[in-house]
């Protein structure tokens, strides 16, 4: 008579298995890594359960009884199942897993959250990427990349979204000579020397040096400080809001310049089904911001 209230144990149902393909309790211990007495219990358990005797003691080890050679084939069917059962379960887990990755002056936070809001049990996570990381697509430590084109990656590498374009405008010192101006034109601008970032587009880089004797600048808050002294000027996409944090600089609307492209770059044959719906719900939310 089995134990009311009790599920079938799986762990039972393994160690029934091992012991009669070995045909012997001694070596089926060593396969389980378990002591010999504590799998003899173990058996006793299964066969309470079930409510009859399914291995017989004789000299050279176990048999099975008729009802354990009846039982052995449902049981493999069931530790089978289970894998498989469990097998599913993961590869589901991490078909609903992405890393976002976004660089510097983006805000990606209305896509992420109705990317969460459509898929909830899903693992979505985001990184933030400096103009340094342009590897992080391809060395897969992020599943997409959130970006300004063009980006240096091959193009036969990538499947490549545009999300919106934004105007440009241009960053200067308050003082400097075009600080008052209601705009300025895109050839006033050509002849400067560029200073560029990796994630900023080939035609329009975003810093242009005024000095020959400037070393090379890497971070943003370096860039910003040479403009406010009076070193630079900086041609920075509409949306990009950092520079306004700093009252000693002014910006104004650049007109003839082209217009900054933000996309959704992953890598080509990728079969995360999390990317398209991410690439579906990028189209749909983001947009430029208000100027």
């Amino acid at each position: 008579m089995n134990d009311l209230g009790q599920d079938l144990e799986l762990r039972l149902v393994r160690y029934f298995t091992v012991v009669a393909a070995h045909q012997h309790f001694g070596r089926a211990a060593a396969d389980l890594h378990v002591a010999q007495p504590a799998l003899s219990r173990q058996i006793q358990r299964l066969e309470k359960y079930l409510g009859t005797r399914l291995l017989d003691r004789v000299p050279q080890g176990t048999r099975l009884t008729p009802a354990g050679r009846r039982f052995l084939p449902r049981a493999q069917a069931l530790l089978q199942a289970a894998r498989q059962a469990e097998m599913a379960v993961r590869e589901q887990a991490e078909l609903e897993r992405i890393t976002i990755g976004y660089v510097e002056d983006l805000v990606i936070t209305a896509a992420v959250r109705e990317l969460r809001r459509r898929y909830p049990d899903a693992e979505i996570t985001t990184r933030y990427l400096s103009c340094r990381d342009v590897g992080a697509l391809s060395d897969k430590r992020v599943d997409a990349l959130i970006a300004r084109a063009p980006l240096p990656l091959a193009a036969g590498d990538v499947v490549t979204t545009p999300l919106y374009e934004e105007p440009r405008m241009l960053v200067v010192p308050r003082g400097h000579p075009l600080a008052d101006r209601p705009s300025v034109t895109s050839e006033e601008l050509a002849d400067e020397e560029a200073a560029p970032c990796s994630f900023e587009t080939a035609d329009w880089t975003s810093y242009r040096i005024l000095g020959a004797d400037v070393p090379p600048i890497e971070s943003y808050e370096d860039k910003l400080e040479l403009v406010a002294s009076g070193r630079a000027i900086a041609v920075l996409p509409v949306g990009d809001r950092r520079s306004s944090l700093r009252p000693d600089l002014v910006t104004v609307p650049i007109e003839g310049a082209p217009s900054s492209q933000v996309v959704l770059v992953s890598r080509k044959g990728d079969p995360n089904p999390m990317i398209r719906n991410l690439r579906l719900v990028a189209k749909a939310v983001l947009t430029a911001p208000a100027a």
